[in-house]
């Protein structure tokens, strides 16, 4: 469905101002910064718990609980997180990820 004229005009006024706006993209970045610095801790911090937990099986099933409460926390804030950033969000950590490890990065068949 087209936009009317007016319509039009205020999405061109919106666009101008936040082009005008310095730190708009700054503090956009910098929030995006801090998920993905918990989603990656929260994952594996999860995945560790997770190995714990099986490692004390043996040891104390209490203390294997205890691990496995933990993991699921991590994991529950490690999903809080993951749904924050979005779509486009995971797609760029996942890109950045190949890029810090040496990985070259792959086109996708989507675009």
């Amino acid at each position: 469905m087209p936009l009317s004229e007016d319509e039009q005009r205020i999405l061109r006024q919106i666009e101008e101002q936040l082009q005008r706006d310095p730190g708009f993209g700054r503090t956009l970045h910098q929030r995006n910064a801090g998920n993905r610095r918990v989603l990656i801790g929260s994952g594996v911090g999860a995945v560790v718990g997770l190995v714990l937990t099986v490692a004390l099986l043996s040891v104390s099933p209490y203390l294997s609980f205890v691990t496995f409460v933990g993991a699921l926390a991590a994991a529950l804030v490690c999903e809080r997180h993951a749904r924050s950033l979005g779509e486009a969000g995971l797609g760029h950590l996942s890109e950045s990820m190949r890029g810090r490890f040496g990985q070259a990065s792959q086109p996708r068949s989507d675009d």
